[in-house]
């Protein structure tokens, strides 16, 4: 072996030995309590632009931290609100999706992204195994078994507890303009997708899309498909503009327009019930 592959080795001993957050960083997830009057999660994958002290900034512009590259901006504000108006649980995300893409499977290769809007993240070119393993033990797999521990902890009083994901989007991808102020994104179970986007649009003003400007039919998001669709339970993931919500007073006005449509969709009792997997999209309350 040569001199710098023994060196690379025992770099890499050493992050294996030491670990990958140190004892005084936060914790790799936030759990908002709540006494849950609706037998509901949220979760919020991309919260926060935090990288380990001992990643640095990966290389990167300390600019390029405060981007829709690290984290969905507005997006825990939305999160934290709607936890407070609805009384309900939240989980969200303790690192930046730079260091691993919780609403990713680990499979897909943007889970340790490479390079995002063409900027490249020097540190996770050519990532090795025993980092990816670093940063999915200490960081991605806590924040999932979080979610999985608050569903399991409401299955107590409801067999089938909600989960909804909250997220948001750029103005403006690729040159495209993208016109909505907010976007509901499902597959198969339209329990809460559809009428949410009824009552949504009942609002003067508001452009609503319809799995825009993604789709939750996309193979490679992971949160809800993990830990609502394959289990039957009831579950939607929402998308706001980001620039509406980056401000204090813009994730409040966004979060009181989201907490007034969901709270008649989530006192509904008939939609806290396992689904088959194989129901059709057209599935309905």
């Amino acid at each position: 072996m040569t001199e710098s592959g023994i060196h690379c080795r025992r770099e890499a001993e050493l992050i294996d030995r030491s670990g990958l957050l140190a004892p005084d960083e936060p914790a790799p997830y936030r759990v908002l309590a709540a006494s849950a009057v609706f037998p509901v999660l949220l979760v919020c994958d991309h919260a926060t632009n935090r990288i380990p002290a001992k990643l640095g900034t990966l290389g990167l512009e300390k600019a390029n931290l405060n981007t829709h590259m690290a984290l969905d901006i507005g997006a825990a504000a939305v999160t934290e609100h709607l936890s407070r108006c609805l009384d309900i649980r939240a989980v969200l995300s303790g690192y930046s999706r730079l260091v691993v893409d919780c609403n990713r499977r680990l499979s897909d290769s943007s889970a340790f992204p490479e390079k995002i809007d063409g900027v490249v993240i020097p540190e996770n070119q050519a990532l090795g195994d025993v980092n990816r393993r670093a940063r999915c033990e200490e960081i991605y797999w806590p924040y999932h078994n979080a979610v999985a521990e608050q569903l399991a902890e409401l299955e107590d009083s409801c067999s089938a507890p909600a989960l909804i994901a909250i997220h948001s989007f750029t103005p403006m991808l690729g040159g495209r303009d993208r016109p909505w102020h907010l976007g509901i994104l499902w597959d198969k179970d339209a329990r809460i997708p559809v009428p949410l986007m009824e009552a949504l649009r009942s609002v003067s003003g508001i452009e609503v899309g319809d799995n825009e400007p993604y789709s939750g039919k996309h193979p490679h998001d992971f949160t809800v498909d993990h830990h609502a669709e394959e289990h039957g339970l009831p579950h939607v993931s929402i998308e706001l503009r980001q620039e509406l919500i980056e401000t204090v007073e813009g994730a409040k006005y966004w979060g009181d327009i989201l907490a007034e449509a969901l709270a008649p969709i989530l006192g509904n009792a008939n939609i806290y019930t396992r689904l088959s997997t194989e129901k059709s999209q057209n599935q309905t309350v």
